[in-house]
């Protein structure tokens, strides 16, 4: 097969590509835009934990219309990335076997499940441990700022809903039949040096209160992880 006859072949792949790439980046500006009508409802949202904006102070004359805008744009892309994964999805699945795409289209419910499981334990448990420990501490009066407590919130509620997908990861592994429930079973003493590792990179604090909130999720997630393996092999 000559060049000429294999870009004749791929032009419609990248076509439908651009066609979906427009669809996801089009959906991505309108989510955006919608999201500024209720940005400051969310940033409400967020500062809850440590008592409301008049806790926080800030110190840069643009540093509120920056945490606004920082809110908005994640919001949008959050809003959007359901149809964003669609489309990058339909893309994938027509070279995939039956059998792939059944379980392509089994897990994604479950993608979004345990990332917002993630963050919802993030929210409703390690911040309301973890704030008042950090701005009580020593006795001394703490008055943080705006951008710093919401980069802190959004970044902390990222990593720990990512932390809930490892289900999903072994999932896979056990597909590829790199990992089995056996293997995992025997691992667990690995399991809890890994998981509490994990809880200090991403806890705030260094105290045990907040790694052990940490790491009893994590280790929950390893169980059921054994489990999914056990069902797949």
């Amino acid at each position: 097969m000559d060049d000429n006859s294999l870009l004749a072949g791929l032009a419609p792949h990248f076509q439908e590509l651009r066609r979906r790439l427009l669809v996801a980046l089009i959906a991505l500006v309108v989510c955006v835009l919608a999201s500024f009508v209720f940005a400051d409802r969310i940033i409400n949202f967020l500062v809850e934990p440590i008592g409301g904006l008049q806790k926080l102070q800030s110190i840069e004359v643009t540093e509120n219309i920056s945490v606004f805008m920082k809110v908005a744009l994640l919001s949008g892309f959050i809003l959007a990335l359901p149809i964003i994964a669609y489309e990058i999805v339909a893309f994938i699945v027509p070279g995939l076997e039956p059998r792939e795409k059944r379980w392509l289209f089994i897990s994604l419910p479950f993608i979004v499940i345990l990332f917002v499981a993630g963050v919802a334990f993030t929210y409703f448990v390690m911040l309301k441990a973890a704030i008042p420990f950090l701005v009580n501490f020593l006795g001394v009066q703490t008055v943080p700022r705006l951008s710093n407590y919401v980069g802190f919130v959004t970044n902390l509620m990222f990593w720990i809903g990512l932390s809930f997908e490892s289900p999903l990861v072994v999932l896979l592994l056990a597909k590829l039949k790199l990992v089995n429930a056996r293997m995992l079973l025997k691992g667990w003493r690995v399991a809890i040096i890994v998981s509490a590792v994990l809880a200090a990179i991403i806890t705030p604090t260094t105290d045990p209160v907040n790694m052990g909130l940490l790491m009893v999720p994590l280790m929950g997630l390893y169980l059921i992880s054994i489990f999914l393996a056990y069902l797949v092999r």
